[in-house]
């Protein structure tokens, strides 16, 4: 609390009070009212108006019970989680997760985020997230179709293209979305394209969506080196998880002259000295579906799988956590410190804990927090709407030079506002106030709901 001005004291206690138990949403607030005293000072209107307040609490919660039947016939309850928290840039937008650890604290951390990032984008987009404690892993396709097909039975009346758009999150694909929206169209019979964005590319789906998030972080580390007249030609790095989000940076990467030598899943980490090669991965990965053990079998040689252990262990000179929320705890930052890392851009959503973002700073270490550095995915989903309403579609490279372009921007946005608000360099206060101020001007403007 010491962290935090004054005025932001009481929000944050009542915070606390009335969202008990969720430590990952408290662990957000408190990541972004820790950021705006400058901005308190310069405008008690937002605390005045209780704009921040009102920023704090979801427009809407909807939590929902999602019964299906396995294929021994087994009746499964799983449940089913909206929480849409503001709209005042435009419809909620947000992913769906699927997976045994989603809470209410967890999809409220997310849409919490969510409105930053959103903003940060640029686009007319708000924020929300949702998802299941359903866990996809294991399950037949047909078990994933049934339970998705009963998810949307619920969820279908709360969405819309002007009202709330999903796209996919941890444990939510291609396959997935492709059961959801078949669901939402058979029930409502219309093809509302752009009511789920993550959608096949012959069915509405837009290109550089797959690759988007993963790309997009990389863009901007790019830019960060950039600044510094660097560039990625020479660097090591290192990228946690082995997922969509990890496979698109470690390509990006590559693509840019850097080497990412070491990538991780739930059950260890390998290294490949010579860099991941790219295709076994994806085979692994998207094709087999197996364990990144089975990299290090098949390519044999230097490649080293190692059970357990921490994937931050491995020196680098730039980080990209893409994993999970609280990955990178502080004796991991601390190692890639000493181990000579200079750049960690967040893939994933707040992977990094507030005492591993403390250390980073006082070790010079530049942090690119994840509603900046992963906000390509949603950018994309965005541009995959524009697509959608105009009823067109647009090629791999005009698409990916868009998501270069909004990258760019977000990164001028967050360095600019830092430099403003006396936090020069500083990616992390920069983007907290970037996004929050776009947003409360906005809520400001609508008045009083």
């Amino acid at each position: 609390m010491s962290e935090l001005n004054p005025k932001l004291h009481a929000i944050y206690d009542e915070v606390l009070h009335r969202n008990p138990g969720e430590a990952e949403f408290h662990q957000a607030v408190f990541e972004v009212l820790s950021s705006l005293g400058p901005v308190v000072t310069k405008h008690p209107e937002y605390v005045d108006r209780a704009v921040i307040r009102r920023m704090c609490e979801p427009e809407r919660q909807i939590i929902f019970r999602v019964p299906w039947l396995d294929d021994d016939g087994n009746v499964q309850i799983n449940r089913g989680f909206r929480v849409e928290f503001n709209s005042a840039l435009g419809p909620f937008k947000g992913g769906l997760r699927f997976h045994p650890s989603v809470y209410l604290g967890i999809i409220k951390f997310l849409g919490f985020e969510q409105i930053f990032k959103n903003s940060l984008t640029g686009l007319p987009i708000g924020g929300g997230k949702g998802g299941s404690d359903f866990d996809p892993k294991g399950r037949s396709d047909n078990e994933i179709m049934r339970f998705c097909q009963s998810f949307m039975t619920e969820l279908y009346r709360h969405l819309g293209e002007y009202t709330d758009v999903p796209a996919g999150d941890i444990g939510v694909g291609g396959r997935e979305i492709g059961y959801l929206f078949g669901q939402y169209k058979r029930i409502t019979n219309r093809y509302e394209s752009g009511v789920l964005t993550g959608k096949g590319l012959s069915w509405g789906g837009s290109q550089v969506r797959t690759e988007a998030t993963g790309y997009g972080a990389v863009y901007f580390a790019d830019e960060i080196l950039k600044t510094a007249k660097d560039s990625f030609e020479g660097k090591r790095a290192v990228v946690s998880g082995s997922g969509n989000v990890a496979i698109y940076a470690i390509e990006k990467i590559h693509q840019l002259g850097g080497t990412v030598v070491a990538c991780s899943d739930s059950s260890g980490y390998i290294v490949d000295e010579k860099g991941i090669d790219l295709e076994l991965l994806k085979e692994i990965k998207e094709i087999k579906r197996d364990r990144i053990e089975a990299y290090a079998k098949t390519r044999g040689g230097a490649t080293e799988f190692v059970n357990g252990g921490s994937i931050w262990d491995v020196p680098c000179q730039i980080a990209i956590p893409s994993a999970t929320q609280n990955e990178l705890h502080r004796d991991h930052a601390a190692t890639l410190a000493k181990n000579g890392c200079k750049i960690v851009a967040e893939g994933a959503n707040m992977p990094c804990t507030p005492d591993a973002v403390k250390l980073f700073a006082d070790a010079g270490v530049t942090v690119a927090p994840g509603k900046a550095a992963n906000a390509g995915g949603v950018a994309t989903s965005a541009l995959e709407m524009q697509q959608n309403a105009s009823r067109d579609s647009w090629s791999f490279e005009y698409t990916e030079q868009r998501l270069a372009a909004i990258m760019k921007s977000i990164h001028h946005r967050c360095l600019v506002t830092a430099d403003e608000y006396g936090a020069p360099g500083n990616y992390v206060l920069g983007a907290n106030i970037a996004g929050f101020i776009q947003v409360a001007d906005a809520m400001t403007a609508l008045g009083l709901i």
